[in-house]
């Protein structure tokens, strides 16, 4: 167990990055080599990342404690780190490019905090998960098949390592106050035993790294929903991140400095290849600027040139402007984490695809943002690699597909259509575990406050990894398409007018419509058009780029969810024979290229030339 972040055995970690080897793996039967540390992607966009929670993917050994695997069950299922590894061939030939694994962190082990966002020990994995070998193997495995790993991290909070003592009486919650409480650290089997933060202590008891065990480096002042920089998350008691020692020479922030040798230590301990940061949004701006930076340059200085970091900012894009990207106002031009969750996305993309709201809700969000940003960017298409886009995951309350008991397939292509749109829209594609086998989080009851019920064990489900599966074939199409198609990763994006009578032309305004978007690199474009009506088909024109295709020029269908094999020619409106309401308002009446598409009901098809 490594106890200190300024012991040996942290220092011989660190050390041992610095030097560059190789390491080897079997990957069925046959010897693999990489480099150490891992190289980083030259760019994420590159790559799909999957993310899994470690408790409820997979357990190669037993089955899930609860079952039937979709259950409201709100403790440990028995998920592991070998579970995952024994996946990887699985998760490799569905296209997953990276995993964003739960935290794994060790937790207060008298607790059932099987998310694990609860850290009591912020240098050593959950027993319940493995080991920190089981980590590392987890790790080389992925790498052997070039794939990355992102660990979830925490630096808001500790876990539920004190009580506190009100009246006699003991609490692991209390509303806030405007004074500390009176706290009794916890023992490792759970109880309130120390007043102040104890100098020793079994290692399942109060909080490690040692050098965290102090009293006034946690707020103890309870809960708050008015201020996002103070309070503890429910049960989860928040550290002082902005504690500052006035009898240091210079500006000494000491929680700052332990989080941050304790996660560069994850980095060169497990070879990690990025962060996703849980609740960035109640971490100070200045620590995560800090943060960012840190990370980045040693990051840099064992040869990861591009660590990816992204944060959950359960925000407006107004909100997460100010922690991803170059901040240009700054004197310093100072840079924070790399990319966001993209929140803003979710709250319309999904709604979109399912024909609730209209496609121009999507549009009117990219456009605030490219408000927003345009600063901040030196290009249109740059944007994309600041956001990791998803349709759902495990904070939200329902997963995007839904099954409907009486026809349980009739929305199938719904979830394929939604996917597309995923890996075709700007930014970096995520999927939650468990999509590729229609996990569906089917509410039982009439509470749907339980986010258990979004978080089933993949593995307890009959036939969990089947690759046969027609969710898990699409998502590699999908990823192959994206792959051979560099427009779809890199491009500008322009959301396109379409017509349904032949020559008006508009953005969708009314819900159940047509979204279409172009992705343009250099000379190249491709074109993804969706119908979100889960009823009608659809016969229409999209408008595609005047100067990129000649009347006449073929366009191919690269994909489609529901097989259409069709080929479009692109045909030309004359000036004056179109209308055309471009964003804004304004209207113009051509000269415009466009192409006369047919879909089917929640069929989505992606074209190229």
């Amino acid at each position: 167990m490594v106890d200190s972040v300024f012991g040996p055995e942290y220092r011989a970690v660190i050390d041992g990055a610095m030097k560059k080897g190789t390491r080897s793996v079997s990957v069925n039967g046959k010897k693999v080599e990489f480099p150490t540390p891992f190289p980083s992607p030259e760019d994420w966009r590159d790559n799909m990342i999957y993310f899994l929670m470690v408790d409820r993917f997979n357990n190669p050994s037993k089955q899930p404690n609860n079952l039937p695997y979709d259950a409201k069950y709100s403790k440990f299922q028995g998920g592991t780190l070998n579970g995952i590894r024994e996946k990887l061939d699985y998760l490799a030939s569905m296209g997953a490019g990276a995993l964003w694994l739960s935290p794994v962190l060790k937790n207060c082990q008298a607790q059932d905090t099987y998310h694990n966002y609860g850290i009591m020990d912020f240098l050593n994995i959950d027993p319940r998960f493995g080991t920190n070998d089981d980590m590392v193997n987890l790790v080389n495995e992925a790498h052997a098949r070039g794939m990355y790993v992102i660990m979830d991290i925490v630096l808001n909070h500790a876990g539920d390592i004190f009580e506190y003592e009100v009246n006699g009486s003991r609490h692991a919650e209390m509303p806030w106050s405007d004074t500390a409480y009176d706290i009794y650290w916890r023992d490792e089997k759970n109880r309130g035993q120390w007043k102040d933060a104890p100098a020793k202590c079994h290692p399942d008891a109060a909080v490690w790294p040692s050098e965290l065990r102090r009293n006034d480096f946690f707020r103890r002042k309870g809960r708050t929903d008015k201020n996002e920089l103070e309070g503890d998350f429910c049960s989860l008691k928040e550290m002082v991140t902005e504690y500052k020692d006035t009898a240091a020479k210079h500006d000494y922030y000491p929680v700052r400095n332990i989080l941050i040798k304790a996660y560069q230590y994850a980095i060169a301990k497990f070879d990690l290849d990025g962060f996703r940061i849980d609740t960035l949004k109640y971490i100070e701006r200045d620590f995560e600027l800090l943060f960012g930076n840190s990370m980045r340059e040693f990051a840099l200085s064992i040869g990861k040139k591009n660590f990816f970091m992204f944060g959950e900012i359960f925000d407006g894009d107004d909100k997460i402007g100010n922690y991803i990207g170059r901040h240009s106002s700054d004197e310093q031009g100072v840079i924070g984490v790399d990319a966001s969750l993209d929140f803003p996305l979710y709250f319309v993309l999904p709604g979109v695809i399912k024909g609730n709201i209209p496609a121009r809700s999507v549009v009117d969000m990219f456009n605030k943002r490219k408000d927003i940003q345009k600063d901040l960017l030196s290009s249109h298409g740059e944007a994309g690699k600041y956001f990791v886009t998803f349709l759902d995951n495990h904070d939200v309350k329902y997963r995007f597909y839904y099954r409907d008991p009486v026809s349980p397939a009739k929305y199938d292509p719904q979830l394929t259509m939604g996917l597309a749109a995923l890996l075709m829209i700007q930014g970096v594609p995520c999927v939650y575990y468990g999509t590729e086998q229609g996990l569906c989080g089917h509410i039982k009851s009439n509470d749907d406050s339980d986010d258990s019920y979004i978080r089933e064990a993949l593995w307890g489900k009959p036939g969990g990894f089947d690759e046969s599966h027609p969710f898990y074939k699409a998502l590699r199409e999908l990823t192959a398409v994206r792959s051979a198609n560099p427009a779809l990763r890199y491009g500008r994006q322009y959301f396109r007018q379409v017509s349904d009578v032949g020559y008006n032309f508009a953005i969708a305004d009314s819900p159940r419509g047509v979204l279409a978007f172009s992705r343009i690199l250099n000379e190249t474009e491709n074109l993804v058009v969706l119908n979100t009506n889960t009823e009608t088909s659809w016969n229409g024109n999209v408008i595609v780029d005047y100067a990129l295709n000649p009347v006449g020029s073929k366009w191919n269908v690269l994909y489609s969810n529901l097989a259409s094999k069709a080929q479009y020619t692109t045909m030309e409106f004359a000036e004056g024979r179109a209308r055309i309401v471009n964003y804004g308002g304004n209207v113009t009446n051509g000269p415009a290229r466009a192409i006369n598409i047919k879909l089917l009901p929640m069929e989505v098809q992606i074209l190229g030339k």
